[in-house]
């Protein structure tokens, strides 16, 4: 949801505060840093502290960072509240994505294909309460508050719950081995690879609005309704169909989709018609549906001595990579237009798919996709 209404408000931002767009991207990149680096520590604190514990800290993160916001009055303040939030949602991530892999050992990859549902899905609620919120007159704070809903239900949701002990601590395996699967080629390869994928898949997704509404000369902010249409098709397709992980091998999973990705990117920066805008983006959506959870599976398939470090990791570049896409893309806005912004952004997933397939391919050459199994210790 607090992607959704942040994508939503970032016109508001700009014209209230009277920021450009570099600076419109540094504010909506905030929160991938906070995101990336409260994964990166936080994965690894889910042994020492418990997951338990980091949900917690994140609920008071969430609501903090609410009102900062709503109080803000300058651009620092904002990058602030902004950074704060995504630090919260990072710690959401760091625990969840173990305790799936825990709980689900033998179907990771769909499994936390089917968890990532709700984070398209969350943009879906959360963009469509900003439309309407938009027509009945209700400011950009009153859109902010409607984060508090999911933070204080996940803080009901989990309170008083035990939670196990993640694969890794329950197979005994060292602490210090965490670090060895971090330096396998392969490891390197995905590491390396989800800073292109998670730039692609997110990296627009905060500025598809704003690039609808320019392009097209939305003054009813119609442009909102693009990131619902896009996040509501990956919603359908991760909660009904993360089983195809099982019959197509998760490197050519991506490799192939990132087809579609390139292909709805390119046109979207073309689109003169919303018919043209919203079939274009109906592409991007099945293109990138997969990435984040898929890239997640692989990491905890192939690497499951890598534990929450493994993952954490993998998280907090996709996570980076968001965030420095975000000024770099509001750079692009601000010196070449709106309508380039998207078609210079299709070169990521050509790379992508060369870099998958090649994967695929020495996979193949070694006897196919493996998973790795951990043993508990008795």
């Amino acid at each position: 949801m607090s992607f959704a209404i942040r994508g939503d408000i970032m016109g508001d931002f700009e014209h209230v505060f009277s920021l450009n767009k570099t600076q419109v991207g540094w504010i909506s990149g905030a929160a991938f840093w906070g995101f990336g680096l409260s994964i990166l520590f936080g994965g690894p604190l889910c042994d020492a502290f418990g997951i338990g514990r980091l949900l917690k800290l994140a609920a008071v993160g969430h609501i903090a960072g609410v009102l900062l916001s709503i109080f803000a009055q300058d651009f620092t303040a904002l990058f602030t509240a902004t950074l704060l939030i995504g630090t919260a949602n990072g710690l959401i991530e760091a625990s969840i994505n173990p305790l799936i892999a825990t709980l689900y050992k033998g179907d990771k990859t769909a499994r936390l294909i089917a968890l990532h549902a709700w984070f398209p899905g969350g943009i879906v609620i959360g963009g469509v309460l900003s439309y309407a919120f938009t027509h009945l007159g209700l400011g950009w704070q009153a859109k902010m508050l409607l984060m508090l809903v999911p933070a204080l239900t996940y803080a009901a949701l989990f309170f008083g719950k035990q939670f196990p002990a993640t694969e890794r601590q329950a197979a005994g395996v060292p602490f210090s081995h965490m670090f060895r699967e971090l330096a396998k080629p392969l490891f390197i390869a995905i590491f390396l690879c989800m800073w292109l994928t998670a730039a692609t898949e997110l990296g627009p997704g905060q500025w598809v609005s704003n690039i609808f509404n320019d392009v097209m000369h939305s003054s009813s902010k119609v442009g909102v309704l693009v990131l619902v249409w896009i996040n509501g098709i990956m919603y359908l397709l991760r909660q009904f169909g993360g089983r195809i992980a099982h019959r197509i091998p998760p490197p050519l999973l991506i490799a192939v989709t990132s087809v579609f990705a390139a292909i709805g990117l390119w046109l979207f920066g073309r689109a003169t018609t919303p018919t043209d805008a919203f079939a274009a983006a109906a592409l991007l959506a099945i293109g990138v549906a997969f990435w984040w959870p898929t890239m997640l599976g692989i990491t905890a398939e192939r690497f499951p001595r890598g534990g929450a470090l493994a993952l954490a990791v993998i998280g907090a570049a996709g996570s980076i990579s968001t965030a420095l896409a975000g000024p770099v893309m509001g750079w692009i806005n601000d010196t070449y237009g709106a309508s380039r912004v998207l078609p210079i952004w299709a070169f990521l997933p050509v790379v992508i798919c060369a870099a998958f397939l090649l994967i695929h391919l020495l996979d193949r050459a070694r006897g196919g996709y493996r998973i790795e199994h951990l043993h508990e210790r008795v």
